[in-house]
């Protein structure tokens, strides 16, 4: 008897599992993105009050010089150069794919991407990068240092971008993987700090 117990209870387990990846992925797909729960409302809403949203639609843009993010879309600040706006535009178009090894790399156009994927597609679409770059190669992209639009960080194994003041990562909480803004930075310790020339 004890092992049809044991039984029926991996059973109970394994449908309570797929229950809650069943509401994971309705969450995840359906809802807008959110990344780790403490950082929320500042990912969402990372704005002051005084912000001035210049055009909402697929060319978000607000005043000044400062990126904002709504609710996962990044909005382009007006002063940036069209390139920088250009990035931001495409890439909001990627929030809410999935992580994927290796996504971006055969192609710009995939259906997941992984961290250089998702930073290769930014570049490109800002017309600074013709074919997708992987996270080793970053680390000689462009010019050294910090760029005043666009800075790439790159090291061994992870590469993200910093674009007009938002983080564009793929790391976060299990279900939040993927091509993401975020109004906070990361520990760049390790990492090559790399620009676009002139950007």
């Amino acid at each position: 008897m004890l092992p049809g117990r044991t039984l029926l209870l991996a059973l109970v387990f394994l449908a309570a599992a797929a229950s809650a990846r069943a509401q994971l992925y309705y969450t995840y797909y359906q809802q807008p993105v959110r990344s780790y729960a403490s950082r929320a409302a500042a990912d969402e809403d990372n704005y002051s009050a005084s912000t001035e949203v210049v055009q909402a639609g697929s060319h978000p843009e607000v005043r000044g010089t400062r990126a904002v993010v709504r609710r996962g879309v990044a909005y382009a600040p007006s002063a940036a150069p069209e390139p920088v706006k250009h990035a931001i535009w495409a890439t909001n178009s990627l929030r809410r794919m999935p992580y994927k090894w290796g996504g971006g790399h055969g192609s710009f156009y995939d259906t997941g991407y992984d961290c250089s994927g998702t930073v290769s597609f930014a570049l490109h679409n800002a017309g600074v990068l013709s074919v997708p770059a992987q996270s080793s190669e970053f680390r000689n992209y462009g010019r050294q240092g910090r760029g005043r639009w666009i800075t790439i960080y790159s090291r061994r194994g992870h590469t993200f971008a910093v674009i007009a003041g938002l983080r564009l990562d793929t790391t976060g909480c299990y279900g939040t993987e993927g091509p993401r803004w975020h109004a906070d930075g990361r520990d760049t310790w390790g990492y090559e700090a790399r620009h676009p020339a002139g950007l």
